[in-house]
């Protein structure tokens, strides 16, 4: 499984990053791997107020659907528009091509609130 050491993690199975005071979110190798292929996002509009760890989208697959979730409060700023007809990026690629969307978060990030690499590793065995 990849896991980025510079990313953080949400037991929800979302990544983050933050950049100059912005989060940018997708959701993770494990994750994706264990939704299979995807044929449709669901994502929210910009300007939506999203609050931490509340569903904000849905992800759907051959499989199934699950549900995104908001790992930091605040408002959607951009939302990854290559997702609307090429879902499939996020399989190919989760932590790069296949981001989600960024929010402006509503107060500075406790990135330690999340869990690290080897931290969310342990947490899905």
């Amino acid at each position: 499984m990849n896991l980025p050491a510079h990313l953080r993690y949400a037991s929800t199975h979302e990544w983050i990053q933050v950049n100059e005071g912005q989060v940018t979110t997708g959701i993770t190798d494990f994750a994706q791997e264990a939704l299979g292929d995807l044929v449709h996002v669901t994502l929210p509009t910009v300007g939506t107020q999203v609050t931490a760890g509340q569903p904000i989208g849905v992800l759907e697959s051959v499989k199934t659907a699950s549900d995104i979730h908001a790992p930091v409060s605040g408002t959607v700023i951009e939302v990854n528009p290559l997702l609307e007809d090429e879902p499939e990026v996020v399989n190919e690629s989760p932590y790069e091509r296949g981001w989600l969307y960024r929010i402006q978060p509503d107060a500075p990030v406790a990135q330690d609130a999340l869990m690290d690499a080897a931290g969310y590793q342990a947490s899905v065995g």
